[in-house]
């Protein structure tokens, strides 16, 4: 009698155990032909908030072969969260830490018993399944589980282009596997056709965050169906060989013996059915499925062969080598075997001299993950710049975040254009340098996301556009990049503009409070919380904004007033109370005061003490982030994994060095992890990094050698890394006292030429006043002479010299011009000053929300109107409570209607007023109802919409108007956000 294949599994689970033990205790480090693969642990970043997928594909793989776990929510944005218990089936693309879900394209899942294609989810019964962890083994290209439902155990490899499914039975009559194409994200249309008894065809295209994916598939069958079936719209056609809609499911069913096999093979492909199936034939021959899980292996050892490492504990190798790993899952092929590809432009399109790639997680992966290429994937680095350059020649501009042939526009900045000069200045040049140029040129002078103010103002104002400061610093730096290869190619003109748009961070720096800070009608936003996460920030507060200058941090240590106060600011940032305020920002994790490790910007930080002399502290912070952000443990990534840039921060940092500027030529030095660290490049050389006396303990550099020549530097550069060499540390367990310590020792980042004056700001002036305001002017620098004009004219040197405060009685624009001996003049800023009828004032009886002040308690009477974009910081937001204003017209006055606007985004939890309801008073203590006016717009409406409400009244005079707009109080119960707090943003109040 034949043992269930619970039992084959069980014994198969501790076969492979003793075998990782044997291999442990006969080969105590790498260097005793450990294997690498065996020290990955796919399942890290699988728990808390790391959303990674542990299923099998290859390095860069077309293929993403894993369980789904979970169908929503942000921790189910790979599929597969490690503390869910049902898979749903396994399909055959997944994203790698995204903090936005999409893929889990072609999903098959193996059933026993009568046909169900609902997928159990609302503990509806379906063809889900419950599985242990205990019962599941992964490994590079490689991962197997039982469902226990059914006592079908699941195995998993994958080629570049092919899943490889491998079904193990019990004896049944009715053994099933079941094709679900409506599986998570919105389908727009799809197909299915039966071509053969063993085979099938068919494609999906769908809209997520991609918002037009298209993915075709043929699924060949090792074993002919006995029974076949197609769902349209969740009824099964028996009578029909293929199908066409946007709800579609289809089974097979199969006699089986018990412990039978049914291997099934399924080619993807972007373009057409015909190239899923020229994929799966030129890369699958037969049916042998351990020679593919063993090839996919190979490549794995090779790829991450490219590092090797000596020393360490097994978790901190493990952790290493998993994160090494990471790294090399994305950006992923996007092209069949013949070179045809689904261009930006949706057309197909073909590759004759590279690879072509997608998923471009760029404002991540620029910091990290792309240097590291840079390093150990010289040639891989080129076809993601040919691609970049292809997506720009078939879109007209370069990705920003690309998923899948399409633009997402997600996250800020250019950052495209810091991969293409990081790889041009390091040497690498393999790709049409004047073509990536005009490319890397266009993204910057386009007038999209708020270049349009960036490029007019040198600042993006907060009233214009979301995220306005850290879109100024990103975009400042990106124009750095960009300058470095105008220089290169000798463009003098372009170079001279580009660098000067390299320090518009100055003109988002607030010397008094040393942060960066949002402006609205040139003055600093307030109320201002450093800890404050805000609109203002991408998914950051000022804190994790405030040292993003990488590319010229000499010049901003200066500009704050030298040295020792920055590093008091730094020490301040990383010894804070470890909380914010403000919106919740699911991304802010791995907190070390309000240094955020689990989000991208405070990435370089730790490192920012070398710039000051003080190194040891850098060495500190670094080790202190290695131990307490990272483990071996599926909960052992801080945050999100980003497509690899959390796991680069880990590797760089493991290595000893950190890419803190991308398009220089250096690494900043931290703190080795390991005894021993052999980088073994393309070109054949072997760079080699050894700490001497390294322990726990022994965490601090007291002095270094390179290639036997004694090296104080706390820097080195990327030459010395591609010559290969060796650098050797003598590590010891207190600060060192002379290793990178002095001036030409640290590392420099410095704009030496072209410089700019900041702009000048409004120090003090109320842009709504009712008799007269002071309007005082000042600038970051000193020395600097500000000139004015109030007639609308552009203020030169032959202006008004602004010595002191102004006092204006009327209405007002005010122009003003920053002029600095030695230094190029500053953009025009132009600042509104409104006056209001006398008298007239607002008491709010209800408090806005902090971050949504609008710039104070006079926003609802200014006079200007918010845009359709709430996340400027014209709008005020009040959350549960309702609004109630009361309005001072300063004496009786004759009103004939009353208008107060709201704004309705309910995406972002902001609905309309259930009502407003308009009061008038003579006295501002009795008042009586003149209207109320109930919301007529649906609150599950999506769309993005202002409106006023109002009421007309009959000709009376009064002195006081109260509105009250009523607060839903909390989502309701079929909004994502149910349960939880509802908004609504106001502006403008409106007295006839």
């Amino acid at each position: 009698m034949k043992r269930p294949f619970h039992f084959y599994s069980r014994i198969k689970h501790i076969a492979i155990l003793l075998l990782i033990i044997i291999n442990f205790y006969s080969c105590s480090n790498t260097e005793k032909k450990e294997k690498i693969t065996d020290l990955v642990n796919t399942f890290i970043g699988t728990d808390g908030h790391g959303h990674t997928y542990p299923g099998a594909t290859m390095p860069f793989g077309m293929v993403q072969l894993s369980p789904d776990t979970r169908l929503e929510g942000w921790d189910g944005c790979s599929g597969y969260h490690y503390s869910d218990n049902v898979i749903y089936g396994f399909s055959h693309t997944h994203l790698s830490g995204t903090g936005v879900s999409d893929y889990g394209d072609i999903l098959l899942m193996p059933t026993s018993g009568k046909i169900i294609l609902n997928n159990g989810v609302d503990n509806k019964n379906g063809y889900s399944s419950k599985f242990k962890h205990e019962n599941e083994i992964a490994s590079p290209g490689f991962y197997s589980v039982v469902l226990d439902d059914y006592n079908i155990g699941v195995e998993l490899t994958a080629t570049k282009r092919v899943g490889f499914h491998k079904y193990t039975f019990s004896k049944s009559d009715e053994s099933n596997i079941i094709i679900d194409l409506s599986h998570r994200d919105k389908v727009l249309e799809s197909s299915i056709k039966f071509i053969h008894d063993n085979e099938i065809e068919g494609m999906r295209r769908s809209d997520a965050w991609a918002n037009d994916q298209v993915i075709y598939f043929v699924a060949r069958f090792s074993k002919s169906f006995n029974k076949k079936g197609i769902s349209i719209n969740d009824e099964i056609k028996n009578d029909i060989n293929e199908a066409k809609g946007e709800n579609l499911k289809a089974f097979v069913s199969f006699r089986t013996n018990n412990n039978e096999d049914i291997l099934i093979k399924v080619g993807i492909s972007s373009v057409s059915i015909e190239g899923a199936r020229k994929n799966m034939e030129a890369e699958i021959h037969d049916w042998n499925f351990e020679k593919i899980k063993q090839n996919a292996e190979n490549e794995w050892e090779q790829e991450l062969k490219k590092i090797e490492i000596k020393g360490g504990t097994d978790e901190q190798k493990t952790t290493f080598y998993t994160a090494l790993y990471h790294t090399m899952i994305a950006p992923n092929l996007f092209m069949d075997v013949d070179g045809q590809y689904r261009g930006r432009d949706k057309k197909i399109h073909k590759a004759n001299d590279f690879e072509n790639y997608t998923v471009f997680s760029l404002w991540d992966t620029y910091r990290a993950e792309h240097p590291l290429f840079t390093i150990i994937d010289k040639k891989r680095t080129c076809d993601f710049i040919k691609t970049f350059i292809k997506q720009y020649e078939q879109d007209s501009l370069l990705p920003v975040w690309e998923l899948a042939g399409n633009e997402t526009n997600c996250m800020i900045g250019y950052h495209a254009v810091s991969v293409i000069a990081d790889a041009y200045i390091k040497g690498i040049t393999g790709f049409d340098i004047e073509k990536a140029y005009e490319a890397m040129k266009n993204s910057a002078i386009s007038n999209h996301h708020g270049l349009i103010y960036y490029k007019n103002k040198g600042y993006i104002p907060a009233s214009e556009e979301s995220e306005s400061v850290s879109k100024t610093l990103e975009y400042a730096y990106d124009d750095w990049c960009i300058a470095q290869i105008a220089r290169k190619l000798k463009k003098d003109d372009d170079y001279k503009y580009f660098i000067r748009r390299a320090q518009y961070y100055k003109n988002v720096f607030d010397i008094s409070t040393g942060f960066m800070r949002a402006k609205m009608n040139e003055t600093w936003l307030t109320p201002f919380d450093a800890k404050e996460v805000n609109f203002n920030y991408t998914e950051a507060n000022a804190w994790q904004y405030s040292f993003y200058v990488p590319h010229d941090i000499n010049s901003f240590i200066d500009l704050y007033g030298g040295k020792e106060l920055f590093i008091e600011k730094l020490d301040e940032m990383f010894s804070s109370e470890t909380k914010t305020t403000g919106r919740e920002q699911a991304d802010i994790t791995g907190l070390i005061g309000q240094y955020a490790h689990g989000n991208e910007p405070s990435h370089h930080m730790a490192y920012l003490y070398n710039y000051v002399n003080q190194p040891w502290k850098t060495q500190e912070r670094v080790k202190q982030i290695m131990d307490e952000m990272y483990s071996a443990k599926p909960d052992g990534l801080c945050g999100n994994e980003d497509c690899g840039q959390m796991s680069a921060w880990y590797v760089f940092s493991a290595m000893g060095f950190y890419p803190v500027l991308p398009g220089s030529n250096y690494y900043v030095i931290g703190t080795p992890l390991f005894e021993e660290v052999t980088i073994n490049l393309e070109n054949g050389n072997k760079f080699i990094i050894k700490a001497n006396n390294i322990s726990n303990e022994n965490i601090y550099i007291q002095s270094s050698t390179l290639n036997g020549a004694n090296y104080p530097k706390s820097f080195i550069r990327h030459s010395n890394i591609m010559d290969g060499g060796e650098l050797i540390f003598e590590m010891g367990d207190k600060p060192g006292n002379t290793w990178g310590i002095i001036e030409f020792d640290i590392p420099h980042s410095t704009i030496f030429d072209n410089l700019i004056s900041p702009v000048p700001f409004v120090k003090k002036g109320q842009k709504t006043f009712i008799d007269t305001t002071v309007i005082e002017l000042s600038s970051i620098t000193d020395s600097t002479k500000i000139y004015y004009t109030l007639n609308g004219t552009e203020p030169t040197e032959k202006s008004t010299l602004y010595t002191e405060p102004l006092l204006i009685n009327k209405s007002t624009t005010i122009k003003a011009k920053a002029f600095r001996e030695g230094l190029i003049p500053s953009i025009i800023i132009e600042a509104n000053f409104n006056k209001i009828p006398k008298g007239r004032t607002i008491k709010l009886n209800t408090q806005y929300a902090n971050q949504y002040s609008a710039g104070g308690n006079m926003a609802l009477i200014d006079f200007v109107r918010g845009p359709l974009n709430f996340r400027t910081g014209a709008w005020q937001g009040y959350q549960e409570v309702d609004l109630n204003a009361v309005v001072d017209l300063g004496k009786m006055t004759p009103i004939t209607k009353l208008s107060i606007g709201f704004i309705q985004d309910i995406g972002s939890w902001i609905f309309f007023p259930e009502f407003v309801e308009f009061y008038v008073s003579d006295d501002g203590k009795t008042f009586i109802s003149v209207g109320k006016v109930k919301n007529n717009v649906s609150q599950n409406n999506y769309d993005i919409q202002i409106k006023d409400f109002s009421v007309n009244v009959y000709p009376k005079s009064v002195r006081y108007v109260k509105f009250v707009g009523g607060n839903p109080g909390i989502c309701p119960d079929w909004h994502k956000g149910a349960g939880h707090k509802a908004w609504i943003f106001a502006d403008e109040i409106i007295v006839e």
